[in-house]
């Protein structure tokens, strides 16, 4: 087994750990924040299943999309804007919160709201973004670039560890194969954890199919249950899933995000499969 350096979460509601022996982490909610209220009805309805089903939860809804294939993309409220929404949503619910952070000068404002940075696939080899925040002592998660081997994410580690953070976790997203085009290979999962890392799978993230659409990217949804599946057997600490109540509608990333009403029977499947494999990986 991986040893694992569990990774400390403080909330509003208190603390808790990611990695071996700890109970499963969902990072979920909508791909961009869209309006305050549907956030607001996703956050609680996940933070209700979660509770549920004992898994660790953390809303999530990115301010700024700065990397949409479209300029004329939808993007988000805003910094200003975007982290007073999700700073309101942390203490009214008392979830904990997480959005992605593009620039050097977002990190200090973002710290101050979220409980997580998140540093997105593309970023993920940025050195001046990853020290900015891991500087912050808030834990940091990392997707891995489509572009980058799982044996590379050393470098990453290594960027946040001297730069001065231990709370490190790392994402699977999906490697470019051909165009528009990604896939998921599964022996990345125990390659990352032996860097002694937490290790999420973005169950929507990897059914994208980048800039499929012309103008902005496609998905797959329907490989979400096989692939998170797939994942949750070979070892993971934690999930990542883009959630809408009505993803064809959804703003942003709508093609791989997963209906909300279909998320709590796939997790209490999932967590069958790792009741089963047990932590062991």
């Amino acid at each position: 087994m991986t040893d694992i350096s569990p990774v400390a979460v403080n909330t509003p509601a208190g603390r808790f750990l990611v990695g071996s022996g700890q109970p499963l982490l969902l990072i979920g909610g909508p791909c961009a924040l869209e309006s305050e209220e549907l956030a607001r009805a996703v956050a609680s309805t996940m933070q209700e299943i979660c509770a549920r089903l004992g898994i660790n939860y953390v809303f999530k809804a990115s301010f700024d999309k700065a990397n949409r294939t479209s300029i004329t993309s939808y993007r988000g409220p805003g910094l200003e804007a975007g982290l007073a929404t999700l700073a309101r949503i942390r203490e009214d619910l008392q979830v904990p919160v997480v959005s992605d952070i593009h620039e050097v000068h977002q990190v200090a404002a973002a710290a101050e709201v979220l409980d997580i940075l998140q540093i997105p696939a593309f970023l993920c080899r940025q050195t001046d973004l990853l020290s900015a925040a891991a500087k912050t002592g808030k834990p940091v998660n990392v997707k891995k670039g489509q572009f980058v081997s799982p044996w590379d994410m050393k470098n990453v580690v290594n960027k946040l560890h001297e730069s001065g953070s231990d709370k490190v976790m790392l994402v699977e997203r999906g490697a470019s194969f051909g165009y528009n085009n990604l896939v998921v290979d599964m022996r990345s999962l125990p390659v990352m954890r032996s860097l002694g890392c937490p290790v999420i799978f973005d169950a929507t993230h990897s059914v994208q199919l980048p800039g499929g659409a012309g103008g902005s990217s496609s998905g797959q949804r329907e490989f979400i249950a096989p692939l998170t599946r797939a994942a949750m057997a070979a070892g993971i600490d934690g999930l990542f899933m883009e959630i809408h109540p009505d993803p064809d509608k959804a703003l942003c990333d709508g093609p791989n995000s997963i209906p909300l009403d279909q998320v709590e029977e796939l997790l209490t499947r999932l967590l069958r499969i790792r009741e089963a494999v047990g932590d062991t990986f």
